[in-house]
C-alpha cells in the first residue's frame, strides 16, 4: 500500500457501490399478469413521492470525485517514472473493459440464444435493459480516463478555476437546453447537450485533483507542489469553511432549480419529465454534486478515525474488491428471483406501491443480497483469469507512436458501443446488436494489443473502481 493512499477514498467507493445496487433493487417492482406476464412498472413515476429518495441514493457525485482524486495520484506517479499518457490511459481502460467486454460476451450470448429460441422480443428488451441500466457511467468515466493527462496539465496550471469553468460552461449548456424546445432536447441543442455528461460529472472529477492537493483545504494527500493557481483553503479551519460553502451554495442552489425553476426533484431519469437531471446532466444535478462533495469533506476527519479499525477496514477493502463485479452483475438477481418467483406465481402481489407492496421490500432486498452473495463467488475464476490477462495484454507505460493511435482509436470505438448499450440496453427492440458489440470487441482489442512487448508495463491489476488513490 503507498504512503499517501486515503482509506476514506476506499470508503467513498464502497458506499457507492453500496448505494447504487440497493437504490436499483429498491426502485425495481415486477408485476405477474393474470395473463403470465411480467412487467417492471416504473416506481418513481408511480409514486412520485418516491423521487425525493433520489436525493440519497444518487450518489455517483462521489464515484467521479474518487476517481479523479485516485486519477490524479496515479497520473503524477507515472508521468514521473517517464510513462506516457498513451501508455498510462491504456493500461486503465484494459482494466475497465476487460470485465465490462466479459459481461457484455455473457449478456450478447444469453440474448443470442433467446432470441434464436423465440423469445417474446418485448421480453428480451425489458431484461436487455435491466442489464444495461448501469452503463451509462462507463463511456463517460472511460472518456474522462482518456482525458486524465489534459485535464491534470489544466488542474497544475488553474486549480480551481478549471472546474470552476467547466461549470459555467456547463450552466450556458443547460441554460441552451431549457431552452431548446420540446421533447428531448431535438436536433442541435440535443447534440449539445451530450457534452454536460462531461462538464458536469468533469467538474466532480476535477474536484477529485483538487481535494487531493489540498486546494479545497484540509488535508490532501498530494503536495500540491504541481498546481500553480491560488489555494482555496488553509489548513483544518479553511478546509471545514471551503466544505461547508460548497455543502450548503449546493444545497440552496439545488433548492432553487427545483423550487423556482423548471427542474423535476428526481436525481434518476423519470419517463416523460422533461427536463431531465441526468439525461443529460442538469444544471440541478451539477448544484446536488457540488453539496455531495462539500458534505463529504465534512464528514472525512470522523469517517476517517472510524476506519482506523480493523474490522470497518476489513469490510471497505472487501467491498472494494469486488466493486466492478457487483457493479455490473447486481440486476442478474433480479432476473434470477423473477424466475423462480413470479413466472411461478409463488410470489405475493399485493397492490403495487401499496404498504404492504412496502413491506415485502425488505424480504425483497434479503434474498437479492443472498443471490448477489452466490454470483460474486461463482465469478471469482473469471476475475482471477480476468486479472491474469489483463497483467499480460496491458500496454506498457511508453507506449507510443502508431501503437498509441491504434489505442486511441480503440477507446474511441468502445465509448461509441458502450454508449449504444447505455442508451438502448442488450436487446433494443428485441433485436441482437450486432453493430454495438462488435465495436466493443473491436475496440477492447486494439486498446489490450498495440504495445510493444519489452515489458515497462505499471506492476499490478485492480479494479478501475478499487485503485489505489
Amino acid at each position: 500500500m503507498g504512503s499517501d493512499r486515503d482509506r476514506y477514498v476506499d470508503f467513498l467507493r464502497a458506499w457507492a457501490i453500496l448505494l447504487v445496487v440497493l437504490g436499483h433493487w429498491l426502485i425495481t417492482g415486477l408485476v405477474r399478469h393474470p395473463d403470465g406476464r411480467i412487467t417492471a412498472p416504473e416506481l418513481l413515476a408511480a409514486a412520485p413521492w418516491t423521487q425525493w429518495l433520489t436525493l440519497g441514493f444518487q450518489i455517483m457525485p462521489l464515484f467521479f470525485l474518487a476517481g479523479g482524486h485516485a486519477a490524479g495520484g496515479s497520473w503524477v506517479r507515472a508521468r514521473a517514472g517517464g510513462g506516457t499518457s498513451a501508455g498510462w490511459v491504456g493500461q486503465r481502460a484494459v482494466r475497465l473493459l476487460l470485465p465490462v467486454a466479459a459481461y457484455c460476451c455473457l449478456v450478447l450470448s444469453a440474448v443470442g440464444v433467446c432470441s434464436a429460441a423465440g423469445v417474446d422480443p418485448g421480453t428480451l428488451a425489458l431484461v436487455g435493459w435491466a442489464m444495461a441500466m448501469q452503463f451509462w457511467f462507463l463511456p463517460v468515466y472511460l472518456l474522462l480516463s482518456a482525458l486524465t493527462p489534459a485535464l491534470h496539465t489544466l488542474h497544475r496550471r488553474w486549480g480551481l478555476r478549471v472546474p470552476l469553468a467547466m461549470g459555467v460552461v456547463g450552466l450556458g449548456v443547460g441554460a441552451a437546453l431549457v431552452g431548446g424546445g420540446d421533447g428531448r432536447y431535438a436536433g442541435a441543442v440535443g447534440t449539445l447537450g451530450a457534452l454536460n455528461y462531461l462538464l458536469v460529472w468533469g467538474v466532480v472529477y476535477q474536484l477529485g485533483f483538487c481535494w487531493r492537493d489540498g486546494l479545497l483545504g484540509g488535508s490532501g494527500v498530494g503536495d500540491g507542489s504541481g498546481v500553480e493557481g491560488v489555494r482555496g483553503g488553509s489548513g483544518v479551519r479553511g478546509g471545514r469553511r471551503v466544505a461547508g460553502a460548497m455543502a450548503v451554495g449546493g444545497g440552496a442552489g439545488f433548492a432553487l432549480l427545483v423550487g423556482l425553476g423548471p427542474f423535476p426533484v428526481s436525481l434518476i431519469l423519470v419517463t416523460g419529465q422533461d427536463p431531465s437531471n441526468t439525461d443529460p446532466p442538469s444544471v440541478a444535478m451539477l448544484a446536488w454534486a457540488v453539496a455531495q462533495v462539500g458534505v463529504c469533506l465534512l464528514v472525512a476527519p470522523g469517517v476517517r478515525r472510524l476506519l482506523e479499525g480493523a474490522a470497518v477496514w476489513r469490510w471497505v477493502r472487501g467491498l472494494g474488491a469486488a466493486s466492478m463485479t457487483l457493479y455490473l452483475w447486481h440486476m442478474l438477481p433480479v432476473l434470477v428471483v423473477a424466475a423462480a418467483f413470479y413466472l411461478t406465481g409463488l410470489a405475493p402481489q399485493p397492490e403495487y406501491g401499496s404498504p404492504g407492496w412496502w413491506g415485502l421490500r425488505v424480504p425483497w432486498l434479503l434474498v437479492l443480497g443472498g443471490v448477489l452473495g452466490c454470483v460474486v463467488a461463482a465469478l471469482r475464476p473469471l476475475e482471477r483469469g480476468l486479472a491474469a490477462l489483463g497483467a499480460r495484454v496491458r500496454p506498457e507505460a511508453g507506449l507510443r507512436g502508431a501503437a498509441a493511435w491504434r489505442m486511441w482509436g480503440g477507446i474511441g470505438v468502445s465509448v461509441w458501443a458502450l454508449a449504444y448499450f447505455a442508451g438502448h440496453g442488450f436487446a433494443y427492440g428485441g433485436r441482437f446488436p450486432l453493430a454495438a458489440a462488435v465495436g466493443l470487441a473491436l475496440g477492447t482489442g486494439l486498446v489490450m494489443f498495440p504495445r510493444r512487448r519489452d515489458g515497462g508495463g505499471v506492476a499490478g491489476v485492480q479494479g478501475v473502481l478499487e485503485e489505489a488513490a
